[in-house]
């Protein structure tokens, strides 16, 4: 009998994984009509840090300035690790933006095409050094953060 119940503990633990998840998540990030904060990591090839930093203040920064102009961000910042980490945990960059709402952040800007076009008349130019930004770009990942800190 014993074995029973220890195999339907497992079945339910393997069917509803989640279950057993709930209280241990981070709390969503606040209402539809909040800031909505998001972590942009970026892992470049040794030795191409430099030049990819250069490319991304060059070709995308302003782009996100211009955006946030728009008031669909609310903030930009970047930053780099003082130190090194473990190969596996490391990142170069880190792009924090905080959105208007969760919505802003989570659709696409009908208008960046246009403000592409606008900041970067030598399209050629632009897609090539893109381009080569993301040759050099060694992982990316996006993480979405919530503020728990007590007022």
């Amino acid at each position: 009998m014993r074995r029973v119940y220890a195999v339907l503990l497992f079945v339910a633990f393997a069917i509803f994984p989640s279950a057993n998840l709930i209280a241990q998540g981070a709390p969503p990030q606040g209402g539809a009509d909040q800031p909505y904060t998001v972590e942009y990591y970026y892992k470049v090839q040794w030795g191409h840090q430099q030049e990819f930093l250069e490319l991304f203040l060059k070709n995308h920064y302003p782009l996100l300035k211009k955006i946030q102009s728009t008031g669909r961000m609310l903030a930009v910042k970047i930053e780099t690790p003082a130190y090194h980490t473990t190969e596996d945990g490391r990142w170069d960059y880190r792009v924090t933006i905080t959105f208007k709402n969760s919505t802003l952040a989570t659709t696409a800007n009908p208008d960046e095409e246009a403000l592409i076009k606008q900041l970067w008349p030598d399209q050629e130019k632009y897609k090539k050094e893109e381009q080569r930004r993301f040759e050099i770009l060694q992982s990316h990942w996006d993480l979405p953060v919530t503020n728990i800190t007590p007022k």
